[in-house]
């Protein structure tokens, strides 16, 4: 018997009867992040990390919610269970699921190169390892981070020579609070949508040390803005919202912005390919290292990241699940804005 199961529910442990980010409510969740696509409403008990639950808080309301610390045993039912750091974003796991001396590990979402913020990927050995392949192709290779942050302060101030003001699209969870820690750096105000305030808020009054933003409400002055920097979700661009900020140049921070001719589709003035998810290589060194004899893609780019690892004796398969990758994944979030804004719900898609 598999120690995790593919159902229609999620990832399934039937020895320890609990499941890894279902899509569907559960009794038992464990939560490798916070994002909609892995952290769904219902459930009756989650267990994440530390760092996670407040924001599970945020996006699902008041839960049974149990945190861990990294590398901290729980037990199920005689099945061990610990979390170890993804990488991905600000408390993002890898669910370590160990039973009659067999281990899997379900990575969630992860990337390798370590950004500062969200820690660093930690390879776990194990017999298999479940993994995504958002850009499981080898055309998906990332510039260094401080290389591509160079080019977004460059865009910045050549926007603030211009007289116009700077609008990062940025998802509210991860790349918001991993671009705001180089933007903070350049003496301009960072202004900020109220969807990536609320996760701002939540991770502040959490005990985190972020830089100061500024809310963009109904009453913030055009003139404050102009030449300054404003970060916004996906969800706010090409609405009325953006006209205050005219005249503006818009910049995507999106892995698809490394295809030639995303930019141009997408109507953005800037494409920065910086990615919360593993490049190709980032990818292949995770598997290698974690020497699972079996491995199990899921969304992505499956079919042909499990048919590469084949090629390279690595038995691999591919497994449709209900997660979303980046951007184009068309997956939702909700994040309820306060009251006295007279906003009701920001729709976001996923990182």
């Amino acid at each position: 018997m598999a120690l995790i199961e593919f159902s229609d529910k999620g990832l399934y442990c039937r020895q320890g009867n609990f499941y890894i980010d279902p899509w569907k409510p559960v009794d038992k969740a464990i939560i490798t992040h916070a994002h909609s696509d892995h952290a769904r409403p219902g459930s009756k008990y989650y267990l994440c990390h530390h760092l996670t639950k407040p924001l599970l808080q945020l996006r699902l309301g008041d839960n049974v919610y149990e945190s861990v610390n990294w590398n901290e045993p729980v037990f199920i039912d005689g099945v061990k269970v610990s979390l170890h750091p993804a990488g991905h974003i600000i408390g993002a796991a890898q669910i370590r699921v160990e039973y009659n001396g067999e281990v899997w590990v379900a990575s969630g979402d992860y990337k390798t190169e370590n950004d500062g913020i969200s820690g660093s990927f930690e390879p776990v050995k194990c017999n298999v390892f479940i993994t995504e392949s958002t850009f499981g192709l080898p055309i998906y290779k990332w510039k260094k981070q401080a290389d591509i942050f160079d080019d977004i302060k460059n865009w910045v101030a050549q926007n603030k020579e211009d007289k116009k003001t700077s609008v990062l699209i940025a998802y509210s969870l991860g790349k918001a609070q991993r671009v705001l820690m180089p933007l903070s750096k350049m003496g301009l105000p960072v202004y900020v949508h109220g969807a990536v305030w609320n996760v701002h808020q939540a991770l502040v009054n959490s005990g985190w040390n972020l830089p100061e933003v500024i809310r963009v409400t109904p009453e913030t002055p055009k003139e404050d803005m102009v030449g300054n920097i404003v970060i916004a979700p996906p969800s706010a661009d090409g609405t009325p919202w953006m006209k205050k900020f005219y005249p503006y140049s818009v910049g995507t921070c999106s892995g698809w912005m490394q295809v030639r001719g995303n930019a141009r589709r997408r109507n953005t003035d800037a494409g920065f390919a910086l990615s919360d998810h593993a490049d190709w290589e980032g990818l292949l060194q995770a598997v290698k290292a974690t020497g699972a004899e079996k491995v199990f893609a899921t969304h992505g780019f499956q079919a042909a990241f499990s048919r590469y690892l084949n090629e390279q004796g690595i038995e691999a398969g591919e497994v449709k699940t209900e997660y979303g990758g980046e951007e184009e994944d068309n997956k939702t979030e909700a994040i309820i804005e306060d009251q006295a804004d007279n906003t009701a719900i920001i729709n976001e898609e996923n990182v």
